[in-house]
Parts: C-alpha cells; sequence; structure tokens
C-alpha cells in the first residue's frame, strides 16, 4: 500500500478522495493551509496532517517528505486576475518539491477540452498539467469535463437552473458536446492511481458512457427529478460573462465562479480516448450513466448526506486573519453588538437551534433584510445566502453557511461564524449556550474589525439595520428553543 499526499482536502474532490483512499489501505497524509478546517471530518483521526502553502517552497518539502503518490487537487476558481501564474508558481514549486523528494507519482485532475480556444481557466488548468507531465516525477493527468455528484458546482448549477426555470432563454453553448462523469468514478479513477505499478507519464481522458450537449442534460435531469419538460430556447446574443451573471443570479453558485464553469462548455468536451482502462479497468457494470449519477445525487441530496460541496473550500479572497481578542485588539478599532437573553429550554434545546440555523432554516429576525443583504453581496460579486447548508441539522469546522463559514464549533456551547460577504473588513458572529443561577443564556456576538475609513462608514452605516437584526435574533432563538423543548419525549 502507498503513503499518500493529499492536497485540496479541504475541497470537494479531496474530502472525498481521502476516505476513499483509506479505504483502499492506504496511509494518508493531507497538505492544507488551514489545517484546522480538517478538525470535524470523520476520517481526521486516520490521518496526518500537515500544514503548507503549495506556492511556498520552504513549506512544500516536508510535507511531501517519504511519500509514494501526491495527488494535486488545486485549482484556483474565480481568484483574482493573476490566478493563472499564481496556479503555474504553485505547480512548478510542487512539481521541483517532488522530484528533490523522491515521490514516485502525481496525480492531477484537470479538465477535458480541445486544445484550441482554450478559455482561461482551462488553459491554465491545461498548463499545470504540462508542468506536471514535463517534471522529474512520473505524472498521470486526469481530464474530465463536467462531474455529476452532489454538491459538485457543475451539478448546483445543472440542478437549480433545471428546477427554477421551465421555460428557459439559453446561450449557444447549451449545443455543445460534452461527455459527463459520475463523481463516483472520477474518484475510483484517483483512488487506483496509488497502486497502479509502472513509470506512467501521460494524460488520460476520462469521462461517463453517454456524451450529451448541456439542453440535453437539463432535459435528462428533469425527467430523472420527475419535473415536466423544459423548453429551450437557445439564443445567440448571450456571452460567457452574461451567462454567468444569469447563472449567478438563478443559482447557489457565485458568477465569478459560474464563469469558468460557463467558459468551458462552449467548446466540445468529448474523450479523445479510453486508455485508462487499460491500466484501471472498467467496473463489470461498466461507468455509471448520466441518469443514474443523477439519481445518486438526488438520493444523497434527499438524505442530507452530502459528504462535501462546492463551497467547501474558501472563498477564494477569504481573509486568514485569526479572531481579534477583545479588549485592544491589536489592529485598530473593534466594533462588537452583544446580546444575551434567559431561554426557557435546556441547554441541548437551545442547541439544537444554535447549531441549526442558516439554510432553509433561516436567521429568526426580519428575514427579507437578509435576503436583501444576500442579494446585494451578489451584486457586487460576492456569494449571497444561496449556498445554504451541506447538512440542515448539523455543522463541522469549515462548513459553509450562506454567506458565513463555521470557524470554530464547540458541540453544545459554541458556533462562531466568519463572514466571506463582501465587506470593507472582517465580522464574525458568535452564538452560545451558557448556565446561569440553574437557567440557561443564550450569548451573541456581532464582531466587526474595520479596514480603513470605508469600514468605519459601513459600520456605522449598518449600525440601524444591526440593531433591528441582532436585537430580534435572540428574541426569536428562544421562542425557538422553547417550542422545541416542549416537543421533548417526557414534556406535557
Amino acid at each position: 500500500m502507498a503513503r499518500c499526499l493529499v492536497t485540496g482536502a479541504t475541497g470537494y474532490i479531496g474530502g472525498r478522495l481521502v476516505p476513499e483512499l483509506l479505504a483502499a489501505g492506504h496511509e494518508v497524509r493531507c497538505m492544507a493551509r488551514s489545517p484546522e478546517r480538517l478538525r470535524d471530518l470523520p476520517w481526521r483521526e486516520r490521518t496526518e496532517i500537515v500544514k503548507a502553502d503549495a506556492a511556498d517552497a520552504s513549506q512544500v518539502p516536508a510535507a511531501l517528505e517519504d511519500i509514494d503518490v501526491a495527488y494535486y487537487l488545486i485549482h484556483t476558481m474565480g481568484g483574482s486576475r493573476h490566478f493563472a501564474d499564481e496556479d503555474r508558481r504553485a505547480a512548478e514549486v510542487f512539481a521541483t518539491s517532488a522530484g528533490l523528494a523522491g515521490v514516485r507519482r502525481i496525480v492531477y485532475l484537470g479538465g477535458l477540452a480541445p486544445r484550441e480556444h482554450l478559455s482561461p481557466h482551462l488553459r491554465s488548468r491545461a498548463e499545470v498539467g504540462e508542468i506536471f507531465l514535463r517534471g522529474r516525477t512520473p505524472a498521470v493527468v486526469l481530464r474530465a469535463a463536467v462531474i455529476i455528484g452532489s454538491g459538485s458546482a457543475s451539478f448546483e448549477m445543472l440542478r437549480h437552473l433545471t428546477e427554477r426555470l421551465p421555460v428557459m432563454t439559453t446561450p449557444r453553448w447549451v449545443a455543445s458536446l460534452t461527455q459527463p462523469i459520475a463523481v463516483r468514478d472520477v474518484l475510483r479513477y484517483l483512488t487506483a492511481w496509488a497502486s497502479v505499478p509502472g513509470e506512467i507519464n501521460r494524460a488520460f481522458d476520462i469521462g461517463g458512457p453517454d456524451v450529451l450537449t448541456y439542453a440535453d442534460m437539463m432535459r435528462e435531469y428533469a425527467a430523472v427529478a420527475g419535473l415536466p419538460s423544459r423548453v429551450i430556447i437557445p439564443v445567440r446574443a448571450l456571452t460567457p460573462r452574461l451567462s454567468s451573471l444569469w447563472v449567478g443570479l438563478v443559482t447557489p453558485v457565485p458568477s465569478r465562479i459560474a464563469r469558468p464553469l460557463v467558459e468551458s462548455l462552449r467548446n466540445n468536451a468529448v474523450c479523445a480516448e479510453h486508455d485508462i482502462a487499460a491500466h484501471v479497468p472498467d467496473p463489470d457494470g461498466g461507468l455509471i450513466s448520466f441518469r443514474d449519477a443523477v439519481r445518486l445525487a438526488l438520493k444523497k441530496i434527499k438524505e442530507a448526506d452530502v459528504a462535501t460541496r462546492w463551497s467547501s473550500a474558501s472563498t477564494p479572497d477569504a481573509p486568514s486573519d485569526p479572531l481579534p481578542t477583545d479588549p485592544g485588539w491589536a489592529g485598530g478599532s473593534l466594533y462588537i453588538d452583544r446580546r444575551a437573553i434567559r431561554v426557557p429550554a435546556s441547554p441541548e434545546s437551545l442547541w439544537q437551534v444554535i447549531e441549526s440555523i442558516g439554510g432553509d432554516n433561516g436567521w429568526y429576525s426580519l428575514p427579507t433584510v437578509w435576503r436583501l443583504r444576500g442579494l446585494l453581496d451578489r451584486m457586487v460579486g460576492g456569494v449571497g445566502l444561496r449556498r445554504g447548508r451541506r447538512d440542515p441539522y448539523r455543522l463541522r469546522v469549515g462548513d459553509a453557511i450562506d454567506f458565513w463559514r463555521v470557524e470554530d464549533v464547540i458541540p453544545g456551547r459554541l458556533l462562531r461564524l466568519r463572514a466571506e460577504m463582501r465587506l470593507p473588513g472582517l465580522a464574525w458572529l458568535e452564538l452560545s449556550v451558557s448556565r446561569s443561577d440553574g437557567g440557561t443564556v443564550y450569548r451573541q456576538r456581532a464582531i466587526f474589525h474595520p479596514h480603513g475609513l470605508a469600514g468605519h462608514l459601513y459600520w456605522w452605516a449598518v449600525s440601524p439595520f444591526h440593531g433591528l437584526i441582532f436585537g430580534r435574533m435572540p428574541l426569536n432563538v428562544a421562542a425557538a428553543a422553547a417550542r422545541r423543548e416542549a416537543r421533548r419525549p417526557g414534556r406535557a
């Protein structure tokens, strides 16, 4: 069995690959810039975690020490204008470090596309693949098109477009051919390369058994989901930029992440070969069909059993600053809104309300104002409220909740959220449970560290709304906890 390094373990594919490798008997080390985000994952205690940035040549060599197979699952989506330079630099550091460390194989998951007329993101992914193939360490580059699985950005985009728009005018890219692949088959391929023998250095196209247009996929999705037939009217005038704004409006996927997905659909993305079967044979029942992949994904969503989502990874410009200590954080002004209320319920009932906050469960105050704040965030390129939750009742560090990220969870006691909306500063929301004089107390802190004059102006401009939103939250949370307490077994 191999000693494997998985980069991108906090992301959609990486978070699912780790347990697959462990189940296959391999040893796994995870490399992450924020190891604390792996703390609550069910496989955490069975892995080794190292802190390293893939672009930092002083950190990567230690992460690759004594590694047989290194999985490179890093790619910037919706980041800065210089994302291609950043991806290139990180790949070069990783390839060089792997060669010096004596790594037996690098496995990289890239994008499937023709060589000509590539979008900037697909061109960057192709360049990263070439960097690994030219390196000292043998590399296997797997090129996939649309990945179908619960929680993937591509699937969420397809699902919400189809479910919300029975009649839609669509860009011409809906007529491009693509070869979607089930996430289970992607994970099977990735896992297999930990044990395939030989010094293989080449790229492989991977795709499912169906070749479909995007319009076909929407119609097929509707059929599997039991929806009426969708009417699709192509319109040539919709550019990728306009299309991504439209996708950002209709689906949970922000326009800056939707754009590279849309741009990748402009050209046909069909496998030119299936040579991988010589090294990783197809399963007895064949590769998973598009319809079966959709069924499996919808089943996982219905059962709230989504292991990772596209939002598992932080937004590209998410800050890494620690929560300021108060009083007097060495960094300037700090605005804090504190609330507390006694709750006529047990700590257990109150915690259940806190842990289920957000998403479809709402924020217990002025839902229209929350929706408006989410819309404003999306209008300036933020994530808005539509990310929802991975699980409606349980949280773990790193989960996204609407435009917040779970920064810390102490079960039964504390939930700390970091804002990932577009703000001129850093913001946190803390919800906690405590006991006082034999009763239950709900405590709430909204914390804001402004950046420059714009940050101070922002706080004072929204303070009246904070008074309404944060003022009502404790009352409504307490009432929800009391209702939950009344439903507990043994209660009248």
